[in-house]
């Protein structure tokens, strides 16, 4: 049997290989991260209950004792009754986690941090990035707000920052400041009060021919030092900003780059500064370059990427070039899989600036290129949105690309399919053929980012169609490409596929909704084991730099687990529904017994937005109708579910399920005959 590894990078996780252990509810998890920050000393019973409590139950010692039960049934299985746990162990007044030294992810990031130390300079930027990559989300994501994490997790979080800035001085160091500039940008995003990495950046651009951008740099910083704490910058960057001005020879780079790339790449910063003014078109179209390549990093280099795109496309458009503003518009092809928008404003203005490029683009075959990426990109920015228009967009963009017969641009072209094919329920297998075209265009061409992405739509739709082998060796095959592309978001994803697999096999997928909008209990799985789950995969959101994924699904996951286990709907009014509290509010007023008030929000409610979750919110609201007995609203949902019969509701989103649509209208049609 695989050895049992930890993570604390991000939600404290188990794992038997590729498979995550179900920990149960969150005060199991407590007990396992409180365990793993011991770093294998014995944490005593009393303080344990102290940790976990701040006014402890009367019977707190024997909830402990449970917990550490089921968290040994959950690390090994396999030990026979009455046996001494080896892993989790009982010694003295209290329990200690005996894990290997490499089997936790922060001890092996720390022992990686001090061995780059060790290395010679040309191969400690390599383990300081292997050491990075251990990181998922903050540390002990989960207990933030816990007295026993807090200490913890600042250390941590200071020896990352600490490592991606000597990792940045090694490669500046080494002749290699190119590749540090990206890295710092999108660190100073998430930090921006670290004064070295101001000073790093400002260096890596100023040896890479980037005197211009470096001397901006240092404005920016203090700019912000002043204007946000009312300090001015430290005497290193002060240095650093008159050597800049006097072109010291001290901060040229040590020597002529260590390989002819990088020779290369120097040589064309140089030049293009030289040759580019700032604001001039050729610098337009990189810019949108450069935010292409943040947006596939996730957290923040995503925020920003979205922050200063709508910029680039203003300037564009200032120019009064309808070619050029297409360009601008229509290079961020940045593959998108969830299909809500993270920003509608800023969506709505893209696709406003789309539509008005096209309106002044040429006749002719010569613009098709540019006019099939404007209407690929109003297809894909209409997301969610029930509008004859993105459809439309959608089909002419794949016509124009499918004639000339270019597979960046037809891949392109698919993925503004894709967006557009939830106009209704049961539509999973036309994303299953979108996914499988997409997946070989992107491995036959080198398309990585389309070939991710194909691989994720196959995920979604083999999962509605309750063909979880299929999906399972989709997310495998994802994450493997995600681990060798570095596509960090792509975990994201997969987490909360497997928190939707654990859902099912917690039974999910069983029975029938009765009357109460549930379904019978019948599966033997563990209801707070896809809770434990769902809310893991929550915490990887945290940072993501995604908040129209974020809002309001981890609730509505909990909804559907409760509802597709026959178990009575607990919807919390002050939680954060998002999008989707419309369809919550009916539950709570149910509750509260306020059937009339219920009744009318039922009828109020709107035929659910065009995206992947279309056909949960259908379950949500026919769970409604089954507790009024509303048949106005049952048949509505009944007609809009039909479609997908034989499928999971909702699992077309990879994320969560409210079980099968043959159980809901099995349990609509009985509510209707009575």
């Amino acid at each position: 049997m695989e050895a049992v590894t930890f993570g604390v990078l991000g939600a404290v996780t188990a794992r038997r290989g590729p498979d995550v252990l179900a920990l149960k509810g969150p005060r199991h998890r407590a007990v396992l991260a409180r365990l793993i920050l011991a770093r294998r000393r014995v944490v005593p019973v009393a303080r344990l209950v102290e940790d976990l409590w701040e006014a402890p139950p009367p019977r707190a010692v024997g909830a402990v004792r449970t917990f550490v039960g089921d968290l040994r049934r959950a690390l090994e299985p396999a030990r026979p009754p009455r046996a001494p746990a080896r892993l989790l162990v009982t010694e003295g007044p209290g329990y200690a986690l005996r894990a290997a030294p490499d089997a936790v992810d922060a001890w092996r990031f720390e022992a990686a941090v001090t061995e780059a130390d060790r290395l010679p300079a040309a191969q400690a930027p390599e383990r300081l990035r292997a050491a990075l990559g251990e990181w998922r989300g903050p540390a002990y994501a989960e207990f933030g707000t816990e007295d026993w994490a807090r200490g913890e997790r600042s250390r941590l979080t200071e020896l990352r920052l600490r490592a991606v800035e000597r990792r940045a001085e090694l490669l500046v160091e080494l002749g290699r400041a190119a590749e540090a500039v990206p890295d710092l940008d999108a660190h100073l995003t998430e930090h921006p009060w670290r004064e070295e990495s101001w000073r790093l950046l400002a260096l890596a651009l100023y040896r890479t021919g980037r005197q211009a951008d470096a001397l901006a740099v240092l404005r920016r910083a203090r700019a912000l030092l002043a204007g946000r704490l009312g300090i001015d910058p430290g005497p290193r960057l002060r240095r650093l900003e008159a050597g800049i001005l006097a072109q010291d020879p001290g901060l040229d780079p040590p020597g002529e780059p260590a390989d002819a790339a990088a020779r290369l790449w120097a040589r064309t910063t140089e030049a293009y500064d030289r040759t580019v003014a700032a604001g001039a078109r050729a610098r337009l179209e990189s810019t949108v370059g450069l935010l292409r390549g943040l947006a596939v990093t996730g957290g923040g280099g995503l925020e920003a990427a979205r922050e200063h795109r709508l910029t680039a496309v203003q300037a564009a458009e200032e120019t009064g070039d309808a070619e050029l503003t297409a360009r601008v518009i229509g290079a961020y092809d940045v593959p998108a899989n969830w299909t809500r928008g993270d920003d509608p404003e800023l969506a709505r203005r893209i696709v406003a600036a789309a539509e008005r490029t096209l309106a002044a683009l040429p006749e002719g075959p010569t613009a098709d290129t540019a006019r099939c990426r404007l209407l690929a990109t109003v297809a894909l920015e209409s997301r969610g949105v029930r509008s004859p228009r993105g459809p439309r967009a959608a089909a002419e963009a794949e016509a124009i690309a499918r004639r000339l017969d270019d597979p960046a641009l037809l891949a392109f072209a698919l993925n503004g399919v894709f967006m557009q094919s939830c106009t209704r329920a049961g539509l999973a297998p036309r994303r299953d053929a979108i996914g499988a075209e997409l997946t070989a265009l992107g491995a036959r061409h080198g398309l990585v980012n389309h070939e991710v992405l194909g691989h994720l739509i196959r995920l979604q739709a083999r999962a509605a169609l309750a063909d979880l082998t299929a999906a399972d060796e989709h997310a495998r095959a994802v994450d493997r490409l995600a681990e060798r592309h570095e596509r960090p978001l792509v975990g994201v994803f997969t987490a909360w596929y497997r928190a939707l697999r654990e859902a099912v096999s917690a039974g999910a997928s069983g029975g029938s909704p009765d009357a109460s909008g549930g379904s019978p209990d019948a599966s033997g799985g563990s209801h707070d084991s896809a809770e434990a789950a769902y809310r893991s995969a929550a915490a990887r959101l945290d940072g993501a730099g995604m908040p129209g994924l974020e809002r309001g699904l981890l609730p509505l996951a909990l909804l559907g687990l409760r509802l597709a286990r026959g178990r009575p709907a607990q919807v919390d009014p002050r939680a954060d529904w998002g999008p989707y509290r419309p369809w919550a509010e009916p539950f709570a007023l149910l509750a509260e017994g306020r059937d009339t008030e219920a009744r009318g929000a039922l009828r109020a409610l709107p035929e659910p937005p065009p995206d992947l979750l279309y056909e949960a919110l259908c379950c949500a609201e026919a769970a409604v109708a089954l507790g009024l007995g509303d048949r106005p609203a049952l048949r509505r949902t009944y007609d809009r579910l039909l479609p997908a019969a034989g499928e999971l509701a909702g699992a077309g989103s990879g994320l969560l399920t409210f079980g099968p649509v043959d159980g809901w209208l099995a349990a609509i049609r009985r509510a209707l005959d009575a």
